[in-house]
């Protein structure tokens, strides 16, 4: 596991406490991490939506330097499956 994703798994770990779903983020030449009832861990499973973006995004929308919405708007985070999940990860995350 990179040092990159053990740092985003701790991070997200400390802001989405619960999480009613099953989300992936692909942090593009990283690796996934997954979020769901059990909290946030580095894996590569199914999930109900799949968000990627390269870790620059990603540290910018953890950092929050750059809304989630904003930067799938903008085309620098892509989305996958419910959209309707990632709206409310993006709730969790702010």
């Amino acid at each position: 596991m990179s040092a990159v994703i053990e740092t985003a798994v701790a991070v997200l770990s400390e802001k989405v406490q619960t999480f009613d779903g099953v989300a992936k983020f692909v942090l593009t030449g990283e690796g996934t991490i997954m979020i769901d009832e059990n909290g946030v861990r580095a894996g590569d499973d199914e999930a109900d939506v799949t968000l990627t973006a390269d870790a620059d995004v990603f540290q910018a929308i953890l950092d929050g330097e750059m809304n989630p919405t904003s930067a799938f708007m903008t085309g620098k985070l892509s989305v996958d499956g419910s959209m309707g999940m990632a709206m409310k990860l993006a709730s969790a995350l702010g």
